[in-house]
């Protein structure tokens, strides 16, 4: 959640720290610090954005630093502020350290330390790592050997880099549960905590594997495991480059993100649907044909908007392929002592591949015996590493913290999973060649949805002063109900709960009156004569409709205060094209009340700690 950046080589490091640090703005912060290393060391730290850290340094007079670490902060143990905001110190200040991640036992470490005569500064559980170092360094003489020895005393989750003023001409990264990546530049190297932060550098990095620590300087890099063994690390490339995570003219990386869609879905089934052949290529999910034909459940498990993309997968695997689909929330999987039986194939979700429930639940999984396979976005994340086999999305980089892109290439990638299946288990080639053919429309479809986004601003003028929403939605729709909703709260800070559309009756009916906006999927389908009850239920009660519709209905008029169309569509591929309005509608309200769209308050874009 939070955001790790350190550099070494010839260049002033202060610049490159901050420059880091900024591009890691969207995972989401309160606070933000750096510590520079030379003859002394030099840190500054504050609350809030990091311009004002940029504002507390004269950069002039760090120039000469050539080693540092920087940091955005999430607060966990301890408010937001100048003093618990990251790097920290042991009690000479000698040794900085910055860490992503939880130290569920720091309480007892730090009860241990004091005894010891160690003083505390901060709230954080972050600053025993700084004095555990401090103690094992007056014995070991190497910053390696302190921050190695430190480590089996922590438990919970960490990403850190160490720097020290005995030691000024190196970093020492360790990795367990919480990301690190290396880039190699020339002379140089740098170590961030997401990609973003190095790529304007260099697109050559190395990605720490849990248990592993590393020994950094300019001129090249050393990693271990815990026991001390030689790891040799496989060099991997990223793919993008800067222009990727900049808003080139758009206002806020959301709306980016959302007109990119007909882009981005397009490269989530490219190379992948062989339309002719009527058949599907997903080579990344490595499985047999006899392990096809072994699958008896499926599971998707996931967080927050790729827990909504699983149920939409429910329905679509359930009707292509008549595979029975449950679908789990990764921070409940691993607590309930899951059933996980010979037969059962489980996909683990995740945008950033790094997300700390999510990877739990993975490895609770393998723990069973059980086949797992990923669908990600992020090249090299933890997932794409752990899982058994996978998809990536393709989405390219997802600045936005609310998720937009990354929820329609996920869905893609199940309607291929589902395909996949489905002519395994016999559907017929002429079948599936058409599904895809329709799929391959999708992109031209969507962009017609997107040209509607100055009326749906229109809609958003009328209702942004509204304090609650209802959204609702009937089968393969009821998922994009839920992320219509979840977007609205995540970026505009309204109260909005989504429900299938017939379960208003059982409870949500109370509070809908003339001050409740209810948006309704009511496309043209087999249970459209039913929503249309559910409209007029909502009528009677002087709720105010908006809906989205089938192009040429003129019927939902009748029912509804507003309407925004989208193109015939078959049912299966409809929350393609029914999510788009309803990502416009969150994003032009959270704009209208002025709320911070890219980075909304307390939410993070990877959620890396439990």
């Amino acid at each position: 959640m939070c955001g790790i950046v350190g550099y070494i080589g010839s260049r002033s490091a202060a610049e490159i720290i901050i420059g880091g640090l900024k591009r890691l703005e969207y995972r989401g912060y309160d606070s933000s610090g750096l510590a520079l290393v030379g003859d002394e060391l030099f840190y500054k730290k504050t609350k809030g954005k990091i311009k004002f850290l940029e504002e507390k340094i004269d950069f002039s007079t760090v120039a000469h630093f050539r080693t540092g670490i920087g940091h955005t902060r999430w607060a966990t143990h301890g408010a937001p502020s100048d003093i618990n905001a990251h790097p920290h110190f042991d009690c000479k200040q000698h040794i900085a350290v910055v860490h992503n991640g939880i130290i569920e036992n720091y309480a007892a470490i730090k009860t241990l330390l004091m005894e010891k005569g160690h003083c505390f500064a901060s709230e954080t559980d972050t600053e025993v790592i700084a004095h555990l170092i401090e103690m094992y360094y007056q014995r070991d003489n190497s910053l390696l050997e302190a921050v190695r020895n430190s480590l089996p005393l922590l438990e919970g989750t960490y990403g850190i880099l160490v720097i020290s003023v005995h030691e000024p001409g190196k970093i020492i990264a360790a990795r367990k549960g919480s990301p690190l990546i290396v880039g190699i530049g020339s002379e140089e190297l740098f170590v961030a905590s997401d990609a973003s932060a190095v790529v304007e550098h260099t697109r050559r990095v190395v990605y720490l594997d849990d248990g592993e620590i590393a020994e950094i300087t300019a001129h090249g890099f050393t990693t271990y495991d815990f026991n001390k063994k030689l790891v040799q690390k496989d060099e991997s490339h990223i793919s993008w480059d800067i222009k990727a995570i900049e808003k080139q003219g758009f206002p806020h990386f959301m709306l980016k993100e959302i007109f990119e869609q007909p882009h981005t879905i397009r490269n989530a089934f490219r190379g992948r649907a062989l339309i002719e052949e009527g058949e599907v290529r997903l080579d990344g999910l490595r499985l047999t044909p006899e392990e096809f034909g072994q699958v008896q459940r499926i599971l998707f498990v996931a967080c927050g908007t790729s827990w909504h993309a699983g149920l939409v997968g429910e329905y679509l695997i359930e009707e292509f392929a008549r595979i029975p689909v449950e679908v789990e929330y990764a921070s409940e999987f691993r607590y309930r002592k899951p059933v996980l039986r010979k037969g059962d194939l489980v996909f683990v979700i995740s945008q950033s591949g790094e997300t700390a429930d999510t990877l739990a639940a993975l490895r609770e999984a393998k723990s069973r015996g059980v086949k797992v396979l990923g669908i990600t976005n992020v090249v090299g994340s933890t997932i794409a590493r752990e899982t058994d086999g996978g998809v990536y999305i393709h989405a390219g980089p997802e600045i936005g913290v609310a998720s937009t892109k990354a929820f329609t290439s996920q869905i893609v990638v199940i309607v291929l999973i589902a395909l996949l299946f489905a002519r395994k288990n016999d559907m017929p080639r002429e079948e599936v060649r058409e599904y895809l053919r329709e799929l391959e429309k999708i992109p031209e479809l969507v962009q017609t949805v997107l040209d509607r986004n100055d009326e749906i601003r229109e809609i958003a003028e009328k209702y942004y002063t509204r304090t609650n929403f209802l959204y609702l939605g009937r089968g393969v729709n009821f998922p994009v109900a839920l992320e219509g909703a979840l977007k609205l709260k995540e970026i505009s800070y309204i109260h909005a709960e989504g429900y299938p559309a017939a379960e208003m009756k059982h409870g949500p009916i109370a509070l809908i009156d003339e001050h409740m906006p209810v948006v309704f999927i009511a496309i043209k389908d087999e249970v459209y004569r039913k929503i249309i009850s559910n409209m007029e239920e909502v009528r009677a009660r002087k709720g105010e409709i908006i809906a989205i519709a089938t192009e040429g209905d003129s019927e939902i008029h009748r029912y509804a205060s507003h309407v925004i169309y989208i193109p015939t569509v078959s049912k299966l591929f409809s929350p393609l094209l029914t999510v788009i309005p309803l990502q416009l509608l969150a994003y032009h309200i959270a704009v209208l009340r002025g709320c911070s769209v890219d980075e909304p308050r307390n939410l993070a874009k990877s959620v890396t700690v439990e």
